[in-house]
């Protein structure tokens, strides 16, 4: 499986409790789609959201995330890692 990362704009002012909502929607699904979130971050007062995942497809990650009702065209693969 491929390791993505996604982008997320627009969740300003959005609580943790609502975050760890929109996180376990997807959870509750993923697996639809033979994907795995892993981990996600929020800023919310910028309003932005990144999540790490893992899947066949960035098109699989997109389907997952719309399905829950948050949305992003913006999933990058991520080819190299240090740290």
């Amino acid at each position: 499986m491929a390791k993505f990362m996604d982008v997320h704009e627009g969740m300003v002012g959005v609580t943790p409790e609502q975050f760890s909502a929109a996180h376990d929607a997807d959870l509750a699904i993923e697996g639809d789609e033979r994907v795995h979130f892993e981990h996600a971050w929020l800023d919310p007062a910028s309003g932005m959201a990144w999540c790490i995942s893992e899947g066949p497809s960035r098109e699989a990650i997109m389907r997952i995330h719309e399905r829950a009702g948050h949305p992003t065209n913006q999933v990058y693969p991520i080819n190299a890692e240090v740290g």
